[in-house]
């Protein structure tokens, strides 16, 4: 899942692996969007209510999470990435929509002679 996420692969977005957040580690994080991905395997099991405890305490932090199985990610990878893709359009506005005018280009000066 790795190479398909990292180096602005998903519609420009950075994305680390196993980065620290606090006092623990993320699996994938993006920072612009406080997006964490988590990959929970068979160890995750009998970890569940510790998993649930940090969950809160990094949402406190504004970070929001999307959680998908080892099994998933190994047998459908195709599918996780296509559902991260969805995540991001639904919760972020589009970057043309978040561009300044100097972003898009747009140094029209204003009747006052300042660019715009």
């Amino acid at each position: 899942m790795w190479k398909q996420i990292k180096g602005g692969k998903i519609q420009g977005y950075d994305f680390h692996r196993q980065k620290p957040v606090g006092n623990y580690i993320i699996d994938f994080f993006c920072n612009e969007l406080r997006l964490a991905i988590e990959i929970d395997g068979c160890s995750h099991g009998y970890k569940e209510v510790a998993d649930e405890n940090r969950q809160k305490e990094l949402e406190k932090m504004g970070i929001r999470f999307l959680r998908f199985t080892d099994s998933n990610v190994k047998n459908n990878c195709w599918a996780v990435v296509e559902e991260i893709k969805r995540w991001i359009e639904k919760h972020t506005p589009s970057r043309e929509a978040r561009a300044t005018p100097l972003d898009r280009g747009d140094d029209t000066p204003r009747p006052d002679g300042h660019p715009s």
